[in-house]
C-alpha cells in the first residue's frame, strides 16, 4: 500500500500525493471518480455519495486517504460496513475492493492518476482553531490562496466559522489594512437589496433623498464578504455577474457606471451545485464565485478537535467572566465527543459560556448542554413557534442561527403536511408549493422526511 502517496516535506506546510479512485454500485451505469482526501458515503444528501436507501445511515462510513492508503471507517451505522461476512469498524482497502454498507454493495478501485493535497503543521490560522487533518487541510489551502486575488467560495452549515474564514484570509492578504465589508444577503429585504449592494442615486425611488454608496463602493482597494449568498433573488443574480467580470457598478437609476477594485468572497449553508442543478442559482456566477471553494466540516465531522477548542473557549469564558475555568474531566469530554454539535462551533462556545456560568463546582458539566437547540419540533403552530423564540433568546443564540433554526421548523412541519395532502406524491407536493420536482426532492432528502408509498402513481 506504499504506493498510495508520497509526502513532500516544506517548511510551513507538507503535500499529500494522492491517488484518485472511483465508487461504483451496482444500480449504477457509471463510476464516480474522487479526489478528494475525506468522502463520507450515508444516505444524507450533503454526503459525497449519496445512496438513498433504507439499509443506509445518514452518515455511515468515511473514505479517508493517508500515507498508508485508503481507510474505510464505519461511522457507528445501524446496519453495519461488511467486508464479505465481517462486520468491520475501520480498515485499509486493497487496490480494487468490494464492501458492503447496509445491503449495498459498493466496489473501490484505486485509479493511477493523482492529484496533491497541502497539510498545513499548524494548528490555527487567523482565529480558526483545529488539529484534525481535515482543517490542516483547510489551513494548508488558505495559505497558499489568502495572498493571491482569488474569489473564494465558502460553504458549510450555520456556525461552522465561515465569516472566520473570510476574516483570515483578507488578514493574510494585502488588503489587510483595507476596508472589509461583510454583506449578509439574508438580512436586506428583496427591494432594497440592489441599492444596498451596488449604491443608488438621489430621486432613484421613494426615500432616496441623496446619492449613496452600495457595499462595493464601500469595499473598494479592500475586500468584500457576500454572506448567504445563496440567498440572492435569480432576477438579482445577473447584476451580479456583470460587476465580477466587469469590475464596474452602477448605482440604481444611474446612468454613470464606476470602477471598483474588490477582492470577493462569498458564503452559503447552502450546497450551491445542488441549487445550480435545481435551477435555483445560475451556473455562470457559480462557477464565477467559485474559482477557489473551501468546504467547512461541522464539527461532528472533526471530533479531534474538540479538546483544543474547548480549552480554548474555557480560557476566555474565565477571563470573561472573571472566574476560574472549570475542570473537564475525560468522561465528559467524551460526551461531548458523542454530542452531534447541530450549531457546531458556536454551540460548543455558547455551551461552554453557560456552563462556566452555571456550574456550581469546579468541573465542566454536561447537563447545561441544550440537545433540544438544534432538534426541530414535530408540529409548527403559533404557541410552539413563540415558546421556541423565546427559548432561543433566553439563551442569547445569535439572530441568525436563530432564524434558522425556526426556518427548519418551518420546512419539516410545511413539508410534512404537504406530503401527507399528496399522499406521498412529490410531484404534486411540488406543483402545489410552486416550485421544481428535483428541488423539492432536495429538501425531502434534507429534511430526511419518510415519505409512504404514494396512493396513485407519482407523475414525472
Amino acid at each position: 500500500m506504499t504506493d498510495h502517496t508520497q509526502t513532500i516535506l516544506s517548511e510551513a506546510t507538507h503535500a499529500l500525493k494522492l491517488k484518485k479512485y472511483t465508487l461504483s454500485t451496482p444500480f449504477e451505469a457509471t463510476k464516480r471518480v474522487f479526489q478528494k482526501r475525506l468522502v463520507f458515503i450515508g444516505s444524507h444528501p450533503d454526503c459525497d455519495f449519496c445512496l438513498a436507501e433504507p439499509s443506509i445511515s445518514r452518515q455511515h462510513a468515511k473514505l479517508e486517504l493517508d500515507e498508508t492508503g485508503c481507510r474505510l471507517v464505519d461511522l457507528g451505522s445501524k446496519n453495519g460496513t461488511y467486508l464479505g461476512d465481517i462486520r468491520i469498524n475501520d480498515i485499509y482497502l486493497t487496490h480494487h475492493t468490494t464492501f458492503r454498507c447496509g445491503a449495498v454493495e459498493i466496489t473501490f478501485e484505486l485509479q493511477s492518476d493523482t492529484f496533491e493535497v497541502a497539510i498545513s503543521q499548524k494548528d490555527h490560522f487567523g482565529r480558526l482553531l483545529g488539529q484534525s487533518i481535515a482543517m490542516r487541510e483547510i489551513f494548508g489551502l488558505l495559505e497558499r490562496v489568502s495572498p493571491t486575488p482569488a474569489t473564494i467560495l465558502i460553504e458549510g452549515e450555520s456556525g461552522s466559522g465561515k465569516e472566520l474564514v473570510a476574516s483570515a484570509i483578507r488578514e493574510h492578504s494585502d488588503r489587510a489594512n483595507k476596508p472589509f465589508i461583510v454583506f449578509d444577503c439574508s438580512s436586506v429585504s428583496k427591494d432594497l437589496i440592489e441599492s444596498e449592494l451596488f449604491g443608488h442615486v438621489k430621486g432613484a425611488f421613494t426615500g432616496a433623498i441623496s446619492d449613496r454608496k452600495g457595499a462595493f463602493q464601500q469595499a473598494d482597494g479592500g475586500t468584500i464578504f457576500l454572506d448567504e449568498i445563496g440567498e440572492l433573488s435569480l432576477d438579482l443574480q445577473p447584476k451580479l455577474l456583470r460587476v465580477l467580470e466587469n469590475r464596474m457598478v452602477r448605482p440604481v437609476g444611474g446612468e454613470t457606471t464606476y470602477p471598483v477594485d474588490v477582492r470577493v468572497i462569498a458564503a452559503t449553508n447552502r450546497a450551491l451545485s445542488r441549487e445550480v442543478e435545481c435551477g435555483n442559482f445560475r451556473e455562470d456566477l457559480y462557477y464565477r464565485l467559485a474559482v477557489i471553494k473551501i468546504d467547512m466540516p461541522p464539527l461532528r465531522k472533526r471530533p479531534e478537535d474538540l479538546p483544543v477548542l474547548v480549552e480554548h473557549f474555557l480560557t476566555q469564558a474565565a477571563a470573561k467572566f472573571n472566574r476560574p475555568a472549570p475542570h473537564i474531566s475525560f468522561s465528559t469530554l467524551q460526551k461531548l465527543r458523542q454530542y452531534q454539535w447541530p450549531g457546531n462551533v458556536r454551540e460548543l462556545k455558547n455551551f461552554i459560556e453557560r456552563a462556566c456560568l452555571l456550574s456550581t463546582n469546579d468541573r465542566l458539566e454536561t447537563r447545561f448542554l441544550n440537545s433540544k437547540t438544534g432538534e426541530l419540533p414535530a408540529e409548527c403552530n403559533a404557541a410552539a413557534t413563540e415558546s421556541l423564540i423565546e427559548l432561543l433568546i433566553n439563551q442569547k443564540t445569535p439572530f441568525k442561527e436563530a432564524k434558522q433554526i425556526v426556518i427548519e421548523q418551518f420546512e419539516a412541519a410545511y413539508w410534512t403536511k404537504l406530503l401527507e395532502t399528496t399522499r406521498g406524491n412529490i410531484s404534486k407536493a411540488a406543483r402545489m408549493a410552486d416550485i421544481h420536482r428535483k428541488t423539492a426532492e432536495y429538501i425531502i432528502r434534507k429534511l430526511n422526511l419518510t415519505i409512504k408509498p404514494p396512493t396513485e402513481p407519482d407523475e414525472t
